[in-house]
């Protein structure tokens, strides 16, 4: 949580420097960085101020007075429950991602089944972060031994998938419940163990203009682009399944 408000802290500071037209600020699910950092590249000048951290995070400092243009969240409650709150305009859902559990390149580790031999370490997200909770929901779906096996081995919580992706990366834990984009974004250094089609959950991102932002028409600009031609293709690219609207 304070990683993430001195992220949105730095955000809301860097608004006010600089000359010409500020770019919009966005607020976003880490898991959304390679996505918008290349749709941003696309748009050229000016150019948007991101802000990556867990979604549940961004959302409490949205709450605590926060105000990035706009709110993009690996979840459609999170923006659904500040829209009913008056803090955000109506949501719009734009892509949807798929939960898989990653390990790296070289392990052993073929299968779910593979996680329950001795010494297997699994990390997660928080269950107050979507990819925490997108994980107890395909557990829950899975039932019986194989998910009380796999959530015994569950050895550390993290705030984001990005933390998640980067224990796995620096060897910190076997295997993390991440999305299937964060696999891509890995370059190769992990794979994707593919879950169960009954034990997979519907992960989908919505975003929304905040209320009372000072760059709500940035936002919106944002926004169009996320949904239009460039916003699918940056994307696809990066793993994820643009939305039908």
């Amino acid at each position: 949580m304070r990683r993430a408000a001195l992220l949105l802290a730095a955000a809301l500071v860097a608004a006010g420097c600089g000359g010409g037209e500020p770019g919009p600020r966005v607020a976003a699910a880490s898991s959304l960085e390679p996505a918008f950092e290349a749709l941003a590249a696309r748009a050229g000048d000016p150019a948007p101020r991101f802000s990556f951290a867990g979604s549940d995070a961004l959302a409490a400092q949205i709450r605590r007075g926060a105000r990035p243009d706009l709110f993009a969240a690996a979840s459609a409650d999170l923006p659904a429950a500040l829209h009913a709150e008056g803090l955000v305009e109506r949501p719009v859902e734009f892509a949807a991602n798929e939960l898989v559990v990653a390990v790296a390149s070289r392990s052993p580790i073929r299968s779910l089944e593979d996680l329950r031999g001795p010494g297997v370490t699994v990390v997660w997200g928080s269950g107050r972060v979507p990819v925490g909770a997108y994980a107890r929901s395909a557990l829950r779906r899975l039932r019986g031994p194989l998910a009380r096996d796999i959530e015994a081995a569950v050895r550390s919580e993290e705030p984001d998938a990005a933390s998640i992706a980067g224990k796995l990366e620096a060897g910190a834990a076997d295997a993390g419940f991440v999305y299937a984009s964060d696999v891509r974004a890995s370059g190769g250094a992990l794979r994707a163990v593919r879950l169960p089609a009954r034990a997979r959950p519907e992960v989908r991102y919505s975003a929304a203009v905040v209320a009372g932002a000072p760059g709500t028409e940035r936002g919106r600009a944002f926004l169009r682009a996320l949904t239009g031609p460039d916003g699918d293709a940056a994307l696809r690219a990066a793993g994820l399944r643009p939305v039908r609207r």
